[in-house]
Parts: structure tokens; C-alpha cells; sequence
């Protein structure tokens, strides 16, 4: 069996048996959680840049001090 035929067998998955309301109650939840995650990421990144320009803006102002 060729490895390309074993990928797509491997990650076929056939919603159709299931009711339709689960397949799209548990695709909201799996859009939520994943939306939920990538806020907490966003946040964490906006905290690291405020933290990066603050710190930039006072190496600056040493360095003019210096200076």
C-alpha cells in the first residue's frame, strides 16, 4: 500500500453517520476553544511587546543620557 493512500485512509473521517446537530454543536466547541486559545496567546504577545517597548524606550533614554 502506498504511503499516500495510507495518509488519506489515516485522516478520512466520515461525519455522515452522526446527527447533524452534533456534527455542528461539536464544531462550534472545537471553533471556541480554538478562538479562546489564540486570544490567550494574542494577549500573552501584546503583554511581551508592551514589556519590549518599554524596555527600548528606556535603553534609549539611557543611551541619550549617555550620550
Amino acid at each position: 500500500m502506498p504511503l499516500a493512500e495510507v495518509v488519506v485512509r489515516a485522516f478520512s473521517l466520515d461525519l455522515s453517520t452522526y446527527p447533524r446537530w452534533a456534527v455542528i454543536l461539536a464544531g462550534t466547541a472545537v471553533a471556541a476553544v480554538a478562538l479562546w486559545l489564540l486570544m490567550k496567546v494574542l494577549k500573552w504577545t501584546l503583554w511581551l511587546l508592551i514589556v519590549a517597548v518599554m524596555l527600548g524606550g528606556l535603553a534609549w533614554v539611557a543611551w541619550e543620557l549617555v550620550r
